[in-house]
């Protein structure tokens, strides 16, 4: 399992440089001028202000050398400097990462949960009403887009009830508890403030949910699909002739060979919604990397824009590996045949 780890972690400097090498080149030939977003379109009509432009952001060079430099700074750790925010881009990610990875923890612990204890009374009540209701929610779940189930959200439970706080990490008022970690629920609970982490809490749990949702249709799912094949084995049928109770049988037996598919389901999910949370982000005014994304898209922001594609990347390709590493840990036979 070790040799397969190290073999995976030499493999991934050279994937990442191909998804690097993809979106750059990809960036070239997409339509408008980045050039609009730095200096303003009455500008765009003056040619000295123009060439001021391309010269200070290296947009003057040829392709080929813009991106020989690219790969060189960024072997350097220098993502390059956003044209929106005129801040590095490494620097606007390191602070937006810790709210989106507290966001996606959340919301993958949520719709994990909630989705293995469904799939599992489906399973357990298989062509029953329960079963057929839990079907339905797990549809609709993996159905309803994520900018209407969010909008309504905020709408019933923060403009009506009043249930919820409004959009953000924290109440308007409030500052950020000390930095430690970037997650505001573990710093403020590092700090010992009560009153900071009940208001972390409760900014964190509505758009978790919201963002849980289809990771528990997803789940529920697979957990039925593979609860049923997995009841169905002689080892389930030996353990009830034993005298094992129907608990200890779904719970200890079937519940941790059925969760095996599941294990990967969940890791992709996790490291797509780093950057794919994007309207969660900005209808709950996430301040994480899918809102970053957006305005990196809308003002043409290519230093930006790669920079999101290279923590994605890096996001899979790191999730991938441990996603392997715990399948290998859950089933003795992968362990073995490696």
């Amino acid at each position: 399992m070790l040799r397969v780890a190290l073999q995976r972690l030499a493999m991934m400097p050279f994937l990442l440089l191909g998804i690097i090498t993809v979106a750059f080149f990809l960036m070239q030939v997409t339509k408008g001028d980045p050039l609009a977003a730095l200096i303003g379109e009455r500008q765009m009509n003056n040619p000295v202000v123009v060439a001021a432009a391309k010269e200070r952001w290296g947009l003057d060079r040829p392709l080929a050398e813009r991106y020989l430099v690219y790969v060189g700074n960024l072997a350097r750790g220098d993502m390059g400097t956003s044209f929106r925010t005129r801040q590095p881009v490494a620097s606007d990610l390191a602070q937006r990462l810790p709210a989106t990875l507290e966001l996606v923890i959340a919301a993958v612990l949520i719709g994990g949960g909630v989705g293995t204890v469904l799939g599992l009374v489906a399973a357990r009540m298989k062509d029953r009403a329960a079963d057929t209701a839990i079907r339905i929610f797990a549809l609709v779940g993996s159905s309803v887009p994520m900018f209407w189930l969010g909008l309504i959200a905020l709408f019933i439970f923060f403009a009506t009830l009043g249930w919820a706080p409004g959009p953000g990490r924290l109440d308007t008022r409030s500052l950020p508890p000390p930095f430690v970690t970037g997650f505001f629920t573990i710093d403020a609970l590092i700090a010992g403030d009560g009153a900071k982490l009940r208001d972390a809490l409760a900014h964190l749990v509505l758009p978790a949910l919201m963002l849980g949702w289809t990771v528990v249709g997803i789940v529920a799912r697979l957990v039925r699909a593979s609860l049923i094949e997995v009841l169905t084995q002689d080892y389930i049928l030996v353990a009830r002739a034993k005298g094992a109770g129907e608990v200890r049988v779904l719970a200890i037996h079937a519940l941790r060979n059925a969760l095996m598919p599941t294990l990967t389901i969940l890791g992709f999910t996790f490291a797509y919604l780093i950057t794919g949370a994007v309207l969660t982000e900005t209808i709950f005014a996430w301040p994480g990397i899918g809102s970053y994304a957006v305005e990196a898209a809308r003002t043409l922001d290519h230093p930006a824009i790669i920079g999101v594609t290279i923590v994605g990347g890096a996001a899979f390709l790191i999730t991938n590996l441990v996603t392997d590493i715990a399948y290998a840990f859950a089933d003795p036979r992968l362990r073995d045949r490696r």
